[in-house]
């Protein structure tokens, strides 16, 4: 529904965005991350046609950015960064007045505007001053704004900014339930969002995709995959460490810190990423150890952002 053609912007002789190629089909869920000044707004601006490509394209729902604009438009709910909106109106209003810029009019206008207060909940607030909402509120009606249409593609840039936990929760959940039958692509910085929401994930650093994957094959790139972490009562570091290390599978054991009243805390790395939790279990059964902590990591998408985005 969404196909990105070897996009690029340049500004002068800064490139923004760089050969950029992806595709976002119907049910997916694709997050797009990067460090500011990635590319990622960019890329959006160029997929909704707010700006030009210096070169490349995208087609949304087979119309091409270039040749059909404003086919394109018609097919996407977009949400931009900073939620810009028209403070002096209220709620009910604003969403209204873009509903009619839509094209809507009548009963169907008023039917999508009570939907989309609904599925934001906004309804407590529809007759108050968009000046006067917390930045959490003003954020959900320019998410209202982007689903007035019904579009078959949603693009969302940073649609929890500024939100409570409570209010993330209930964004996160609104977009899984409106994926099943569109394409969206969410632009975030909040890690946990993509393990939240994303079907599959991107990371974009000094305009270039670095990264491209399910969020499980992204975590499988963390040195932390399949690392296990142990905490032992009543036992010393020194003593248990060479142990720990002969425990087949293990490519390395590292004493950590935060252990108290005598326990010793380890963390345990996996040769090539592979599960080692049952060699672990094994030899705490053997030597008989009183354990206070055990588990197993997914990995750490942060580390994989870092090491991806910072070439470490």
């Amino acid at each position: 529904m969404i196909t990105v053609k070897n996009l690029t912007k340049e500004f002068g002789d800064f490139r923004a965005v760089d050969d950029v190629t992806f595709e976002v089909k119907e049910g997916e869920v694709l997050g797009f991350l990067g460090p500011n000044g990635a590319g990622k707004s960019t890329t959006m601006k160029m997929i909704t046609c707010f700006i030009p490509p210096t070169s490349g394209t995208a087609l949304v729902c087979g119309f091409d950015i270039l040749k059909d604009s404003i086919k394109v438009r018609e097919q996407i709910g977009y949400l931009p960064e900073s939620a810009p909106s028209y403070h002096e109106m209220l709620v009910e209003e604003f969403l209204l007045f873009t509903g009619e810029m839509r094209g809507f009019s009548g009963q169907d206008l008023r039917k999508r505007l009570d939907r989309v207060l609904e599925m934001t909940s906004l309804e407590d607030v529809r007759f108050q001053m968009i000046d006067t909402l917390s930045k959490g509120y003003r954020q959900r009606t320019c998410l209202a704004q982007s689903l007035l249409p019904d579009p078959p593609v949603l693009i969302l840039d940073e649609p929890t900014d500024g939100l409570d936990p409570n209010q993330k929760h209930e964004v996160r959940n609104l977009i899984q339930r409106m994926s099943e039958k569109r394409a969206i692509l969410v632009s975030t910085h909040i890690l946990e969002e993509v393990e939240a929401v994303c079907s599959r994930a991107i990371i974009i650093a000094n305009g270039r995709i670095v990264a491209n994957g399910t969020p499980e094959e992204l975590l499988a790139q963390s040195s932390y995959h399949n690392a296990v972490s142990l905490t032992i009562k009543n036992s010393q570091p020194d003593t248990l460490l060479p142990k720990l290390q002969q425990i087949p599978g293990i490519a390395s054991a590292q004493p950590l810190n935060d252990a108290l009243n005598g326990s010793a805390a380890f963390q345990l790395f996996p040769k090539d990423g592979q599960p080692i939790l049952s060699e672990v279990e094994r030899f705490i059964q053997q030597e008989s150890l009183q354990v206070e902590q055990l588990y197993a990591e997914k990995g750490r998408l942060d580390e994989v952002f870092r090491k991806v985005t910072l070439n470490l």
